[in-house]
């Protein structure tokens, strides 16, 4: 029913009130005004150290190397600059399909070529020659993964085999061509029905006496070479990983140098080669699949170092046992594991950078009901997502350096503790890398998810790492094998324990104190006390398993496969108190002072929370409830200690400001109206 007008009369009458009243409380608002950026270095304290120091010890050689090819990145219209929020920012166009990604990556590759980049990477020896080399290529890595992996192919691969398992024929005929991009190399290596089984490929290789060659065939469609870097549009030659069958006798895995196109790209006959086509990430590297419909290659093109054909058909080898001979063949891998390793730690840092300096720059909430809003740094949550991730990258950079040293200064006898060593870091150094970029994409909310923030998309590049160059799960098992190796070999000739980081295995098992407190906790011989029992407990647990299993009638390879659980663990044990013990020696040798302190911090952060995040320490007893209730309270209070230090940290890293992220630096400005023509 319709109002009636006395009831409308009132209603009209309250209104006017209302209307009468409303001037004054207009005039009591005042507008709001717009949150406005304040660079991180203008609020916080100045840093207690100097960054170029805590640089040098984290990056460790070649600094002015590294900047100069930085520069020549940025120089480039190559390489994509672009402006945001008033800054040039240098990164990959991703919005290219597959095929302008991969040429791209050719055009850089060119440009850095021209520019001497890659001068002395193959003919050149020597420590210092090797280091420069993997500095340079760290420093690829930040700009783009593909051009990382497109080099490493090359180089790594192509360009380690045959300088490496190759004698002076082939580096006269091969490696300066290689060295100036000439002919393009790739790696032949994986197969679709065998990766990490490299023992188990199917492609053959049969020596034809009578022509002195090689007849190089694909048998069956699991033979077919898969995801072989570099094949699907560029590469000139590969080494091809085959079984060599001489005289009706398979003598294991060798490797050939076969041509598979000509110096115009065509692929020649006999030789069929397909794209492996778009993927979730590497967009920019041509990985392809390759068949062999028995091609014939010269009798000079075995790579002979290891092992030899004669003209007659004989084979003659400098290495009596099988096992050892393929373990030779293999070495080429070292080199890229341990490239992927530093690699991984450099891209953490990167993500680090850009969501440390956001979380230094954004507010989110009160926590007074008139404060101003709360850098999300000053989150004790926040502090918790990001700083013990500042304290790994910087604890695997040591590690990643004395991974480089080592190989760089390798000897024939060190071979086993370099494998031992490139896999047990490749695998932990990747996986760490995903953590972090994952954590870091979250903690910059939904700018992570922007291509031009590069967190996000470094996700989707850099997941391959878990898998290339060796799964790290089957990584991690070869590092138990080989502990447990050494452990065999120690008792049965009687002998102490020697090299890997095993001495403390020679001395009496350490005692961990009840009652754990702060001061015990940040105790450094505590810390090495704790993750060497926690070895040493789970290489005798390992064996005791094998035994048992041994016992019950398994081969010793079931027995192994069937203990992969305490095998894990005590490869991880290995690999964590490895990288403690290589820092510690780090900080040892750094002078009394801030920057000490601070990598103290930083090596406490990362044990507390090596002991919050593992199961181990509770499920074997190395700790109580209570001790480890007692580490994860350290941590937050680490966190608040740390947290005066990230800006400093994070900037000394070295990442340039124009290989970061507008995320990482005025992203109000970025994000403006105005900044859309730019």
């Amino acid at each position: 029913m319709d109002p009636t007008p006395t009831a409308a009369a009132r209603r009209a009458a309250a209104i006017a009130r209302h209307l009468a009243a409303l001037p004054s409380a207009v005039t009591a608002l005042q507008s709001s005004p717009c949150l406005s950026y304040a660079p991180p270095e203008s609020t916080e304290a100045p840093p207690a150290f100097a960054p170029t120091e805590l640089r040098a010890l984290l990056d460790g050689h070649h600094l002015r190397d590294r900047d100069w090819l930085f520069g020549l990145m940025e120089e480039s219209p190559l390489f994509c600059p672009r402006r945001a929020g008033g800054k040039v920012f240098v990164s990959p166009d991703y919005n290219e399909g597959k095929e302008g990604q991969r040429e791209a990556t050719m055009r850089r590759i060119g440009y850095l070529t021209r520019r001497g980049v890659f001068r002395g990477w193959l003919t050149e020896a020597g420590p210092e020659a090797e280091l420069r080399k993997l500095a340079l290529v760290e420093c690829l890595g930040v700009y783009d993964h593909s051009l990382t992996i497109k080099l490493g192919v090359h180089f790594f691969l192509w360009g380690s085999a045959v300088k490496f398992l190759g004698t002076k024929r082939h580096h006269d005929k091969w490696l300066l061509d290689t060295e100036n991009y000439v002919m393009k190399g790739c790696f032949a290596m994986t197969e679709l029905g065998h990766g990490s089984n490299v023992r188990g490929i199917e492609t053959i290789a049969t020596y034809d006496s009578k022509t002195r060659e090689f007849v190089i065939n694909t048998p069956c469609e699991s033979a077919q070479k898969y995801w072989i870097g570099g094949a699907a549009n560029n590469a000139t030659h590969t080494v091809v990983f085959a079984q060599l069958h001489i005289n009706g006798r398979n003598e294991g895995v060798h490797a050939f140098i076969a041509q598979i196109r000509d110096q115009d790209e065509s692929v020649l006959p006999n030789i069929h080669i397909a794209d492996c086509g778009h993927k979730i990430g590497l967009n920019g590297v041509d990985n392809g699949r390759i068949w062999f419909n028995n091609i014939r290659v010269p009798r000079e093109n075995l790579l002979n170092l290891v092992a030899d054909v004669l003209p007659d058909g004989q084979y003659v080898s400098t290495i009596d046992d099988p096992d050892q001979r393929f373990a030779a063949f293999l070495s080429p891998l070292t080199l890229g594991r341990v490239n992927i390793a530093v690699n991984a730690v450099y891209i953490s840092k990167v993500g680090l950078a850009i969501a440390v300096r956001y979380a230094l720059s954004r507010r989110a909430f009160s926590i007074t009901a008139d404060g101003p809003e709360t850098l999300l740094l000053d989150y004790p949550s926040h502090q918790r997502r990001l700083v013990p991730l500042l304290a790994k990258a910087c604890m695997m950079s040591s590690a990643g350096n004395f991974m480089k040293n080592m190989y760089v200064k390798r000897t024939p006898e060190m071979s086993k503790a370099i494998h031992v060593y490139s896999s047990a870091l490749k695998a932990t150094l990747t996986w760490q890398n995903m953590t972090t970029l994952q954590e870091c994409r979250e903690a910059c909310g939904g700018q992570g998810l922007k291509t031009e923030n590069r967190v996000g998309i470094f996700k989707a590049e850099f997941d391959v790492q878990s898998t290339f160059e060796g799964d790290n799960n089957v990584l991690l098992q070869q590092v138990s094998k080989a502990l447990y190796a050494e452990l065999l070999a120690t008792q049965k000739k009687k002998r102490p324990f020697k090299g890997l980081g095993l001495e403390h295995l020679n001395g009496p098992c350490p005692i961990i104190p009840d009652s754990l407190t702060s001061g015990i906790l940040r105790s450094s011989k505590f810390q090495m006390d704790l993750f060497c029992l926690r070895e040493w407990d789970l290489l005798k647990q390992f064996a005791e398993e094998v035994s048992q299993y041994l016992a019950h009638g398994e081969s010793r390879e079931k027995a192994l496969m069937l203990s992969y659980q305490i095998g894990e663990d005590l490869a991880r044990a290995f690999t964590e108190r490895t990288i403690l013990q290589i820092f510690l020696e780090d900080e040892m040798n750094a002078p009394a002072g801030s920057l000490k302190d601070v990598l103290g911090l930083l090596r406490s952060m990362y044990v507390m929370v090596c002991i919050d995040e593992s199961a181990s320490f509770l499920r074997y007893g190395y700790l109580s409830r209570d001790n480890v209730a007692t580490a994860r309270k350290e941590v937050m209070t680490l966190c608040r200690e740390v947290r005066p230090h990230a800006l400093a940290i994070v900037s000394s890293f070295g990442i340039p400001d124009a290989f970061l992220s507008p995320l990482a630096f005025d992203w109000i400005e970025a994000n403006a109206r105005s900044s859309e023509s730019e």
